[in-house]
């Protein structure tokens, strides 16, 4: 029907141009989005990176050894491994569904701490942390996936993964503020009414009718379709082994430092910022370049890169200045993988996108188990020498698990 006292040309000009004034206010409402979930992961991610850079000083304020924390970092990493039994929910039930899920088991361990600080609290919280995280994520980047193109999602994505540098840019530092002034548990009661915050603005924001996602019925049909594709085998590999690589140097670079310059908690934290302002480097340099290289070959240049960077970290960390230096291109070149990575895991398998990105997690997980697991014994019996050569080692290892993958295609 023609627009009344319109030609026919003028009704095709309007009506083109509502059309267009629809799809920028979609834009922008994505966009919007972007931003919101962006600070939303800087909470959850703040949460489960503080451990890193203050893993003795946890140690010390609770009485146990850094082999102890070593142990429970490995535990919590292999826990995450368990996603796939949960990260499903957003395929059956609907990404707002897992993420509210997720931000509720993030909550309750926090809480726990808040309420009776101890060791074993500690633990629990950790666990739980990352299991809610682990049940977020997923959730979050399907939902994501789901209404951008695979074109733009690189970039997309990226915006959503500044989170994990700003929790070392911002989220550490005011962590190592509260720890100095108030003691160790000092940040948990501020993490448990942030997760309460952030369960009612996904709540308030994620609209719970999703025309963008089907839900699935049955999966068991996903883990099929996930666990009998080579290719997603060979891409969660890579995460296995990427994590595995900056896991050995996440559990021991605060321990280091410490040891090498005997830097106390604020120079911890600000040593955790000059980090964060690398992987948020890295994530502009993902968002700038993935999506025109393509996704694989953006990969491979991050595992090359953080491959280089591991080798030269002990020689030129002799002092502090070189340090920094040292772990600033350690990190900007592992984020660089890590966010190239998961816009190329989400196409892998399209009809089970969040199990596909929940085993990915799996990857991960255990992938840092590994590392955790090793870390302490390699750093107390050979130094950081060795932990540097066999983080080397992991990347490579990444590198022909891409290969592998990139030959199946």
């Amino acid at each position: 029907m023609l627009c009344r006292g319109l030609s026919p040309r003028q009704s095709t000009w309007q009506k083109n141009g509502e059309n267009l004034i629809l799809k920028a206010n979609k834009d922008i409402s994505m966009r919007i989005q972007l931003i919101i979930f962006m600070f939303l992961r800087t909470i959850l991610n703040t949460a489960h990176r503080m451990v890193y850079p203050f893993l003795s000083i946890f140690a010390r304020g609770l009485g146990v050894s850094l082999e102890t924390m070593s142990a429970v970092m490995t535990v919590r990493a292999l826990l995450g491994a368990t996603s796939p039994v949960f990260a499903p929910i957003a395929d059956r039930r609907g990404r707002k569904f897992g993420m509210l899920a997720g931000i509720t088991v993030f909550t309750i361990g926090l809480a726990f701490v808040a309420l009776y600080p101890s060791f074993w609290t500690l633990a629990l919280a950790l666990m739980l942390a990352m299991v809610g995280k682990y049940m977020f994520d997923p959730a979050m980047q399907a939902y994501f996936s789901d209404r951008i193109p695979y074109h733009k999602r690189g970039t997309a994505l990226a915006v959503t993964e500044v989170a994990w540098s700003l929790s070392f840019i911002v989220g550490v530092p005011v962590v190592g503020f509260f720890i100095d002034h108030f003691g160790w548990s000092a940040p948990f009661p501020v993490f448990t009414i942030l997760g309460l915050m952030a369960f009612f603005i996904v709540w308030k924001v994620v609209p719970h009718e999703d025309e963008h996602h089907e839900p699935s019925s049955n999966s068991r049909e996903a883990y099929r379709a996930v666990l009998t594709s080579p290719t997603a085998l060979a891409g969660i590999s890579i995460a296995l082994f990427a994590s595995a690589g900056n896991e050995l140097v996440n559990i021991i670079f605060g321990v280091w430092l410490e040891d090498s310059f005997g830097l106390k908690i604020l120079a911890l934290a600000g040593a955790s910022a000059v980090i964060g302002i690398s992987e948020l480097s890295g994530e502009g340099l993902v968002a700038l370049t993935t999506d025109k290289l393509g996704k694989p070959l953006a990969l491979a240049i991050g595992l090359m890169g953080n491959t280089l960077a591991a080798l030269l970290l002990p020689f030129i960390g002799q002092t502090q200045l070189g340090a920094l230096i040292g772990l600033f291109f350690f990190y900007i070149t592992f984020e660089y993988i890590m966010v190239s990575h998961i816009p190329l895991m989400t196409e892998l398998v399209p009809s089970a996108r969040a199990t596909m990105l929940s085993m990915n997690v799996t990857g991960h997980s255990i992938g840092r188990a590994i590392g955790a697991f090793f870390a302490a014994l390699i750093y107390r019996q050979f130094g950081f020498l060795f932990v540097a050569l066999v983080a080397v080692l992991f990347n490579l290892l990444g590198l022909f698990a891409l290969w592998k993958m990139r030959k199946r295609n």
